[in-house]
């Protein structure tokens, strides 16, 4: 099992260090006329203001809270945007669970689920591992064009809609290992659906949060 998560968890950090592809990009494409709507780094962060967030700007990352109400429920995520280096391209993620830091709380299914979900999510977004913070992230990378506040607000919504389905995939909460590693696909639609971690808390006891403190520190983003 040591061995399989060993090899797992590279194959989701190419998908984090996929970004760094565009510094090698030749100087033709880097004297390309700016497609309509392209934003700049300063325009990234106004637009952000635009519709009401409050990024923090880390480098060339802006990092920020996202609310939405999502089938009923109140979600709060944490996310970051930043541009490519070429500034052709935008990618936009939202920051996940901490990894474990045993194998033995890293089931081997759990890490397959992951993949298996970057080849069914499509419209550019993928999971992928963070290894200077431990933490899993979904992505989304657009083109860097036509951008405005109405279609920034559709690429988080999207993004955020992804994260609250894809729940049951991402939350370390549910990744209960057992002997033999297996976890059957009958067990699997047997379970009830995890509740919301960001939701407000029906009993009045406090709820797990996907916020937490230091998300983005030491986190590089090119």
């Amino acid at each position: 099992m040591k061995k399989l998560s060993a090899v797992l968890l590279p194959a989701l950090m190419l998908f984090s260090q996929a970004p760094d592809v565009s510094a090698q990009e030749t100087p033709a494409a880097a004297t390309r006329a700016p497609a309509a709507g392209q934003l700049s780094e300063s325009d990234l962060g106004n637009l952000l203001a635009a519709i009401g967030l409050q990024p923090t700007k880390t480098e060339q990352r802006y990092d920020f809270a996202f609310k939405t109400s999502y089938r009923g429920e109140e979600w709060k995520f944490s996310m970051s945007a930043v541009l490519s280096r070429d500034g052709e391209s935008l990618w936009v993620m939202a920051w996940l669970d901490q990894v474990p830091s045993t194998a033995s709380e890293v089931p081997r299914t759990a890490l397959l689920r992951l993949l298996a979900a970057n080849d069914r999510l499509g419209g550019g977004k993928f999971f992928a591992y963070i290894p200077t913070n431990k933490r899993f992230v979904l992505q989304r990378v657009v083109k860097n064009e036509d951008m405005s506040s109405k279609r920034m607000m559709e690429i988080l919504q999207d993004l955020a809609s992804s994260v609250a389905d894809e729940y049951p995939t991402w939350a370390v909460a549910n990744w209960v290992p057992r002997a033999d590693q297996e976890v059957a696909d009958k067990d699997a639609g047997e379970r009830s659906a995890p509740t919301n971690p960001t939701a407000a808390s029906r009993s009045g006891l406090p709820t797990r949060t996907s916020e937490s403190a230091g998300k983005f520190d030491g986190t590089r983003v090119q």
